[in-house]
C-alpha cells in the first residue's frame, strides 16, 4: 500500500509577513518606512556632531593651552618641544581611536535598525536577545 501524505496550503497568519511588511515599508518609502529612515539617519547625524565636536574641542584646546600658559611652548619631553608631540605626534593614535569608535557606533546603529525592520531578528533567523 502506498504511504498517506497530508497536503496543506500556507499558513495564514505568519509573522514573517509582518517582517516582510516592515522591510517593505523601507524599500516603499511610505510614511512608516519614512520614520524608520529619518530614525536611522537622525542617530547617524548625532554620532558624526558629537565627533565632530569632539575634534574640534580637542584639537583646538591645544593651541589655546599654550596660548593661556606661555610656558608650556618651552617644555620638553625627551629632547621634543611638548607642543610638536602632542600636535605632531599624540594626534594620529588619537584620530584612529576616534575613527574605529565612529565606526563601531556607526555599525551597532545599522544593526539597531536592521533589527527593527527585521522585527528582532539577525538575517540568520536567531533572536537576538537571546545573546549575551
Amino acid at each position: 500500500m502506498t504511504e498517506r501524505v497530508r497536503v496543506t496550503g500556507p499558513p495564514r497568519h505568519s509573522t514573517t509577513a509582518r517582517q516582510a511588511s516592515r522591510l517593505g515599508d523601507v524599500h516603499e518609502l511610505n510614511p512608516v518606512g519614512d520614520v524608520y529612515l529619518r530614525s536611522l539617519l537622525r542617530e547617524q547625524l548625532g554620532l558624526a556632531l558629537r565627533v565632530v565636536v569632539l575634534l574640534v574641542v580637542t584639537f583646538g584646546a591645544v593651541p589655546l593651552l599654550f596660548r593661556l600658559v606661555p610656558g608650556l611652548a618651552d617644555v620638553e619631553v625627551g629632547g621634543i618641544g611638548l607642543a610638536w608631540l602632542l600636535l605632531g605626534g599624540a594626534t594620529y593614535p588619537f584620530l584612529l581611536l576616534l575613527a574605529w569608535r565612529y565606526v563601531r557606533r556607526a555599525e551597532r546603529n545599522e544593526r539597531v535598525f536592521a533589527d527593527l525592520v527585521h522585527g528582532g531578528r539577525d538575517h540568520g533567523g536567531r533572536d537576538h536577545e537571546s545573546e549575551p
